[in-house]
């Protein structure tokens, strides 16, 4: 295979791997980045079944994110707002706290398929404001906590 050939993959040839949590969050998907040999930016297709979301309400105060909306229509959670999302719209997501955090939400009656890109930082921290978690991300560690277990910086130091 030449390295042109590395760097180029169809997404009508993705194996996709089925996930599904609870009643809300189930997709087929695949992080596409490791396949074509990304360094810097992470690219993950997702098709979503009607009624569900890949993933929770979240925010990212490391990476930003961009969507492509490939095919069908849903509905973007963005903040406090909400609108209408289809076919070929293009999604940016900024770093930043609950202003910014976001959810794709396959509201109509067939599937919507998006693609995902982000910056890779080695470190990421994630809010959920849904659920109050907050998620620490980085060389290794994967760690969740709720925000109200929040500790001072001093505590059991002295």
């Amino acid at each position: 295979m030449s390295v042109i050939d590395t760097r180029v993959v169809n997404i009508d040839q993705l194996k996709l791997e089925h996930f599904a949590k609870g009643d809300k969050f189930e997709s087929n998907s695949l992080r596409i980045g490791p396949l074509i040999g990304a360094k810097d930016l992470g690219y993950s297709y997702d098709v979503v079944p009607p009624g569900k979301s890949s993933c929770p309400f979240h925010s990212h105060r490391g990476e930003e994110e961009m969507f492509f909306i490939v095919k069908g229509a849903g509905m973007l959670r963005y903040g406090s707002e909400m609108r209408k999302i289809r076919a070929g719209d293009v999604i940016c997501c900024p770093v930043g706290g609950p202003e910014t955090a976001h959810q794709i939400i396959n509201d109509s009656d067939s599937e919507l398929a998006y693609l995902s890109i982000s910056t890779m930082m080695p470190a990421e921290v994630c809010e959920y404001p849904d659920s109050n978690k907050v998620g620490a991300f980085g060389g290794g560690l994967r760690h969740m906590t709720r925000v109200v277990h929040h500790l001072d910086y001093w505590t059991d130091e002295v």
